[in-house]
């Protein structure tokens, strides 16, 4: 496995450099990125970069290395080898933490433990929560709550925001906040903004798209 590389010129047998999008899985914690991710990400597409799946441990577990291994090596051996991911980005949530302190176990550990998937491997953070990077996109997501204030946030600065998700329930009073919403609110923001908005995001993203060093940011 290749850390880092980004490389988007990897080929395969079938593979094209020229008209095959770099194909990309993401692992990340929970339901609710499993739904919100893809189309946060689906302007990449125009890119040459395709978000083909987000995959979660199972069961609410915490992603460490063991659930990252297991998860990356079920995605690689499940598929055929024209149509295997050319890379996987490990995404996790720092809660607040120094993304570094979060990060490091995982990048250290996990790269030598699939020496046998000739894939890229990156990893990124979201800071606090997910959500967060829900409120970079002030407008998009006051259209999705009726025009409704934001309070007490500044979308400038989505990362600083502390419990994003218990701001954002709040905003949805008597609609409960699950995976179909945070799905539904996606699907009204703009990736583009968000990105400019949040350091955290835009790493993620590079992750995605380049390789970039993802894991400073935040």
């Amino acid at each position: 496995m290749h850390r880092g590389s980004g490389s988007a010129s990897t080929t395969r047998p079938g593979d094209s450099a020229t008209d095959v999008p770099k194909r990309v899985v993401v692992i990340a914690s929970g339901e609710t990125e499993r739904r919100a991710l893809p189309l946060l990400l689906e302007h990449l597409a125009e890119q040459g970069v395709a978000v083909e799946d987000v995959r979660i441990p199972p069961r609410h577990r915490a992603i460490n290395v063991a659930e990252a291994k297991r998860i990356i090596r079920s995605v690689w051996f499940e598929r055929t080898p024209d149509a295997r991911p050319h890379k996987f980005v490990v995404l996790l949530d720092t809660d607040g933490k120094q993304p570094e302190d979060v990060l490091a176990p995982v990048r250290a550990g996990l790269p030598s433990r699939l020496s046998n998937i000739d894939a890229s491997l990156q990893f990124a953070c979201a800071q606090q929560h997910l959500e967060a990077w829900y409120f970079a996109d002030a407008k998009g997501l006051r259209r999705y709550l009726g025009g409704r204030d934001l309070g007490s946030v500044d979308p400038s600065q989505p990362d600083a925001i502390a419990n994003p998700k218990l701001h954002l329930k709040n905003l949805l009073r008597d609609l409960p906040y699950t995976s179909l919403v945070a799905r539904d609110i996606a699907a009204g923001l703009d990736a583009r903004t968000i990105q400019q908005r949040s350091p955290s995001f835009a790493a993620f993203v590079a992750a995605v798209k380049n390789g970039g060093h993802a894991a400073e940011a935040g």
